[in-house]
């Protein structure tokens, strides 16, 4: 069972938008570099290494040194456990099935908008 702490480090990680960010793209490219992840934010590679800090304290990312550079791997375990410890068998299949409903609509909404040449923020002009 994780700990509340531990928990608490997770939620805390996962509550910041760059750092979820960081998250998504570890997980898409397992092993990148710490100077390759940090060319993708606006923001000095101090600041991406503080982030990555609180992600690597939450047990999110995984580094790994390799000569000068420091690979990172995503940890989904931590999320995983969060997970178990709030739903059963059956919430966690209904809830996979919502899900995955939710996202055919979103996928076909966004086909329309798209065929029709609506944009999000409104229609196109003419």
């Amino acid at each position: 069972m994780m700990k509340s702490n531990d928990m608490d480090a997770v939620f805390q990680a996962l509550a910041n938008e760059s750092r979820r960010r960081m998250l998504d793209i570890v997980k898409e490219e397992p092993g990148i570099g710490v100077g390759a992840l940090a060319a993708d934010f606006d923001v000095s590679r101090i600041a991406v290494m503080k982030h990555l800090t609180v992600l690597e304290d939450a047990n999110l990312i995984v580094s790994e040194k390799d000569g000068r550079t420091r690979k990172l791997y995503f940890n989904a375990a931590p999320i995983q456990m969060i997970h178990e410890r709030w739903t059963t068998k059956y919430s966690a299949y209904w809830a996979g099935q919502l899900t995955r409903i939710k996202y055919l609509a979103e996928a076909r909404a966004e086909a329309a908008q798209s065929s029709t040449g609506i944009k999000k923020q409104g229609k196109t002009s003419s």
